[in-house]
């Protein structure tokens, strides 16, 4: 299922004005490939990132996944659309602290009624580390947990923030590796937001933002 921002402008309040976060992006991401978004701080990457996993409902445009427009939903719908449909790897992993590799992937599964799936922490080669908590994990372990938790409800939309930021360059680029043979594997429509160009060469498409609007390249 693929992944459609179509003319999506977004406004915050900036005291007695509106400050324009993104400004008519389109963006189409086929299902099974990656795009990458780039582009200084304050370029409107993040804005995006909200947009499309429909925390953020713009001022106008459309958000369509898999063909169907789900901008227009209500609250619950779309908390139950995040659950079932859209998947997010999160900058920082916010691994529960107490529990084991295994039970993060676990607890996803229970909020969707789903049985946690122990094939994941294999699919990021972690089958041996199951049983450890994050702080007998090493960056780049946590990250790959991150990972598998956020593949567990079998998600269409997969979106990831920034998910090198914290890793040094043979670490980051193993990771970027990783989220694009999933992407492949599972068919999601992935969505990279990075500031590191340097691990680009394996990604379907770059997408330039500056100032709120999509820059050819």
């Amino acid at each position: 299922m693929s992944l459609t921002l179509d003319a999506i402008t977004l406004t915050y309040p900036d005291g007695d004005r509106r400050l324009t976060a993104l400004d008519a992006v389109d963006l189409h991401v086929p299902a099974g490939t990656v795009t990458a978004v780039v582009g200084p701080s304050g370029s409107g990457k993040s804005s995006l990132l909200a947009v499309a996993a429909t925390l953020v409902r713009p001022d106008s445009g459309r958000v369509v996944i898999g063909g169907d427009r789900v901008d227009g939903r209500g609250r619950s719908a779309l908390t139950a659309l995040r659950r079932r449909s859209i998947g997010i790897v999160f900058q920082q992993p916010n691994l529960l602290p107490a529990l084991t590799a295994a039970e993060q992937l676990r607890v996803m599964s229970h909020l969707d009624g789903r049985r946690g799936d122990a094939a994941l922490l294999a699919e990021v080669g972690l089958e041996d580390l199951a049983h450890r908590r994050p702080h007998q994990l090493s960056g780049g372990q946590r990250q790959r947990v991150n990972i598998a938790r956020a593949l567990v409800n079998r998600p269409q939309v997969l979106l990831v923030d920034e998910p090198t930021s914290a890793l040094d360059h043979a670490r980051g680029a193993a990771i970027i590796d990783l989220i694009t043979a999933k992407t492949r594997e599972h068919g999601t429509a992935t969505v990279l937001v990075t500031h590191d160009r340097t691990h680009l060469a394996g990604v379907d498409q770059v997408v330039e933002l500056v100032d709120g609007r999509v820059r050819s390249r």
